[in-house]
């Protein structure tokens, strides 16, 4: 009897998680990035950094200037 084939289902690589946009790298200091993980942790709910940082742009962007 001949060997089956096996088809495999899984993808590979990491899954899409926000959606196609453009990325962009961020490097933090000791100082705001220490900031940021207070903000996180004052939050209601578990986030990651990145999901941190696009809510507080979100929110910066909303602010209206003088």
């Amino acid at each position: 009897m001949g060997k089956s084939i096996r088809v495999n289902t899984k993808r590979r690589g990491r899954p899409v998680t926000t959606g196609k946009g453009t990325l962009i790298g961020v490097r933090l200091l000791d100082d705001p990035l220490s900031k940021l993980d207070e903000w996180i942790t004052k939050q209601n709910e578990e986030m990651t950094r990145p999901e941190a940082i696009r809510r507080l742009v979100e929110l910066g962007l909303k602010v209206k200037g003088k």
